[in-house]
């Protein structure tokens, strides 16, 4: 018999991030590892759903050294992380799926090709300046291994749906045995929405069509919610897309205490275009990412 020698270093093994996140309960079986940004401000979260064959995620996190934090946390379950769920294509979604390295992965047909194309590390960098030492020549995310473009049980708990409006097509996953929405990249709390390559009003719309499937919401960034988070998200979104590409006409609301409201005018420019079918990044986006 060939000798194969010793197995070759996975990107399961390398730094750990500091202070990366916490797992808080949710109902037997289900968990949510809330997140940080890599500056100790709130990050990318992570739904966790624990069943007997192993381990739903839905996102990655942003960085491996996050996501070696979160795969620490979840050996006390004593199961194998089976399957990763993108709910989209950005990095807070994508950017420690390496780690999870033996997982199948489920994402939308654009998803897929999105992350078919070159790995955009100096915008990740300066998206995410936190974990910017992650963003080096061997970082890399983990392509889609199973399309999903319509309503799926991928185990009997764990339902993904796919909706669109924070991009073009998305993912949630659902438990309705336990009234859970893990919403990812659809619902951010306490936090501004970035819709550069969305749809504010397709997305206000969507977060009106989940906001009846559950009772408990776990957002992609920010503390555990429900549907009134939800639609405080939705309102700003209709806001945005009522603005006219003015910024300044977006009304006082719960989002005055929001984070990140220098996105408005990367919200209200896309939504503006949008309405004159120019499907283009803003340019206040392009600024954000040194490419305007």
């Amino acid at each position: 018999m060939t000798e194969l020698g010793p197995m070759p270093p996975t990107p399961d093994v390398g730094p750990v991030a500091p202070d990366a996140g916490r797992l808080e309960p949710l109902a037997p079986g289900l968990w949510a590892w809330l997140g940080t940004d890599g500056t100790g401000a709130a990050g990318p979260n992570v739904g966790v759903i624990v069943e007997d064959d192993g381990i739903t995620l839905v996102d990655s996190l942003c960085a491996p050294s996050a996501a070696r934090a979160l795969n620490e946390a979840l050996q006390r379950f004593g199961v194998p992380v089976r399957r990763l769920v993108y709910t989209s294509s950005h990095v807070e979604s994508v950017g420690g799926s390496a780690v999870f390295w033996m997982a199948a992965r489920y994402g939308r047909t654009q998803t897929s090709a999105l992350l078919e194309q070159p790995v955009p590390v100096d915008a990740y960098r300066r998206l995410v300046p936190g974990f910017a030492h992650d963003y080096d020549e061997d970082f890399s995310t983990r392509p889609v291994s199973h399309v999903v473009d319509a309503a799926a049980w991928l185990t009997p708990l764990v339902c993904v749906v796919p909706v669109g409006g924070q991009q073009d097509q998305n993912l949630v996953v659902l438990v309705p045995s336990a009234g859970v929405l893990f919403a990812g990249a659809l619902a951010p709390f306490g936090t501004t929405p970035n819709a550069y390559d969305g749809d504010p009003e397709q997305w206000a719309d969507t977060l009106g069509e989940l906001r009846d499937q559950a009772t408990v919401v776990v957002p992609g960034v920010g503390p555990v919610g429900g549907p009134e988070q939800l639609t405080a998200v939705q309102a700003y979104l209709y806001a945005a897309a009522d603005a006219d590409g003015d910024a300044g006409r977006i009304p006082a609301g719960p989002w005055d205490d929001w984070s990140g409201r220098d996105l408005d005018e990367v919200n209200v420019e896309r939504a503006a275009r949008l309405a004159r079918d120019d499907r283009s990044v803003p340019m206040a986006m392009l600024r954000r990412l040194g490419l305007a």
